[in-house]
């Protein structure tokens, strides 16, 4: 079936969404809060003997690298090395939620939902599914870009946020089956809408039903999905309830 198709998902209990590519920006990410989060690297790292979770960080990438008590200054390298190469790494995920979480609180960001996305997910709710997120963005971060929405805090749409602490790496199997076990619902009954066929992969692996969604402008936005479902946005995705 093709996007302009559309698609019927019945037998679900649960909906979970990605965020970047999915609900909002790419584009908006990298050119936003990317900057934003290298920019304040060197200030919050600096916080390593005052504040537990850079402190946590630190750790984690002193882990990461084999170097233990790691100086500031390879902290920082470490970090941009992997935000240069857009890597899911766990504590640079959790420091920039942390930094981002501050971010929206000052009012120096807002976050950015495509038109489609929010709509969709009250007529759900409201149809009774339940909705839960897994983002590779740490749970401060999604709490940040939930609650500071352009239609003010949305948080109380979702049951259950998912991140690679919580629940693991999203492109593996194992991860799918954890969020499966922390919601209480079967993995059938599940759905995972994503715009990555990796993830999309271990999700089905996982025993999930899978949408793939190809936003214009996005990066993957003109190569056909194989194995999924695909759609162009929210609005072709009709769920027809439980049974």
């Amino acid at each position: 079936m093709s996007a302009v198709d559309g698609v019927l998902v019945t037998d679900v209990d649960a909906v979970v969404v990605d965020i970047e590519g999915t609900t909002s920006s790419t584009i908006f990410v990298y050119e936003r809060l990317y900057p934003y989060s290298r920019e304040r690297f060197a200030d919050w790292i600096a916080r390593r003997d005052d504040d537990p979770v850079v402190a946590r960080v630190v750790a984690q990438v002193g882990e990461l690298i084999g170097v233990p008590d790691p100086s500031d200054a390879q902290v920082r390298q470490a970090l941009d090395e992997w935000l240069d190469r857009d890597q899911k790494v766990t504590p640079l995920k959790v420091l920039q939620g942390e930094i981002w979480q501050e971010g929206f609180r000052r009012g120096d960001l807002t976050s950015h939902f495509y038109p489609d996305a929010l709509p969709a997910l009250r007529r759900w709710r409201a149809q009774g599914l339940r909705l839960a997120v897994f983002s590779s963005g740490s749970l401060a971060a999604q709490a940040a870009w939930f609650g500071h929405t352009p239609e003010g805090d949305v948080r109380s749409l979702f049951e259950r946020n998912f991140d690679t602490e919580n629940a693991g790496p999203k492109r593996e199997e194992a991860s799918y089956r954890s969020i499966s076990k922390a919601l209480a619902v079967p993995a059938a009954r599940l759905v995972f809408i994503s715009d990555l066929d990796a993830e999309l992969d271990a999700a089905k692996a996982a025993g999930w039903q899978t949408i793939g969604i190809r936003r214009p402008g996005e990066q993957h936005a003109d190569q056909q999905m194989t194995g999924h479902r695909q759609v162009a946005s929210f609005d072709e995705i009709t769920i027809a309830g439980t049974t």
